[in-house]
Parts: structure tokens; sequence; C-alpha cells
């Protein structure tokens, strides 16, 4: 399926660049005794497609730089990295970190400096220490009470008689017959 869509690409942009060329068709017939100026080989202008640039000159800094920037929050939005968010902090961020990692500093050093600026909160795997333990321990500790609040009732339920539990009838399929003499119509007395 890609390569279709390569293929239909390339066919259009061959098309689109015969189609929108300046230059006179061949089979146009000249003029006959009208004197023409020269013509500028400059002057014709072709359709040139689209190409696309480098964000960066170094492709293994720009891969430097989206791996870091992926691993931290934006500020802004804060349910993205850095490097998937399109907000005008998050672009500054990032020419941030291109430009530290240009001056020499190593993907921890850059780490280290948003924290230091932001705190923990920009770090989507923030460190354990006691200021985030809340972060790490919190999701265990409430599986831990649900587990327990679980097992007290299924003991609970366990001691009980089994005459203190009521057969639904609808689900038992015991459904208890009513008698029709205590059936009351609307309007007449029961």
């Amino acid at each position: 399926m890609a390569d279709l869509r390569r293929l239909l690409l390339a066919a259009l942009l061959a098309f689109a660049s015969a189609a929108f060329a300046v230059d006179a068709p061949a089979s146009a017939p000249a003029a006959p005794s009208a004197p023409s100026a020269p013509v500028d080989a400059s002057a014709t202008v072709k359709f040139q497609p689209p190409t696309a640039t480098l964000t960066a000159a170094d492709p293994a800094l720009e891969a430097r730089m989206l791996a870091i920037t992926g691993e931290l929050r934006c500020l802004v939005c804060q349910n993205q990295t850095i490097a998937d968010s399109h907000a005008d902090l998050a672009v500054d961020l990032r020419q941030e970190v291109r430009e530290m990692l240009k001056r020499g500093m190593t993907d921890d050093q850059v780490r280290r400096y948003m924290t230091d600026r932001y705190g923990d909160f920009i770090l989507y795997r923030p460190p354990l220490k006691a200021t985030t333990a809340v972060l790490w321990l919190g999701p265990a500790l409430l599986l831990a009470v649900a587990l327990l609040a679980l097992a007290l009732v299924i003991r609970r339920r366990a001691r009980l008689a089994d005459d203190r539990f009521e057969a639904d009838p609808v689900f038992e399929g015991d459904v208890p017959e009513i008698a029709p003499d205590t059936l009351s119509r609307p309007g007449t007395p029961a």
C-alpha cells in the first residue's frame, strides 16, 4: 500500500512539473513576420517540487535532542513530551536543548539542568526520593488497600450462615407465586 502511494505521488509530481513548466511547447507556431527580442535563458521558470529541509545540520545531534526531549514533560500541555508538543514553550525548550548539546553538554547534564530549573515535574520518570515517593509507591499502596478490603469482605461473608443470605428470585429461578385474591385492581379496595 505504501509503495502504491509513493508511485502515485511520484506520478503526480511528474505530471505537475510537466504541466506547470513555463517553456513554450515545441509544437507552437512561430510568429512569421514579427521581429523577436532576444530571450533570456534564465527567464524561463520551471516548477520545482518541494524538498524537505533538515532541522539540524547534524542528524546525530537532532536524534540526541529528540531522545532527551522525549523524556521531558511539556510544562504547558502536561500530557505531551517536549518533543511532541507544538506549544511555544516546547519549541523554545527544544531549541535550548539543541544549543546545549552543540556546546558539548552530555545528556545527563541537560536533564540535570532542566530538573534544576523546572523541578522533578518535568521528568516523565522522576527519581525515587522523599519528594517523589508518593508517585512511585502510591499505586502499589492503593492496590494493597483494595486487595485487603476485598479479602475482608470475602472473609466476613464466608463466616455468615446460609440463612443470612436471601435468594434472589429472579436469578435463582424461584419466582414466588402470588395468590389471586391478594391482587388488587386500581380503584378497588385491597
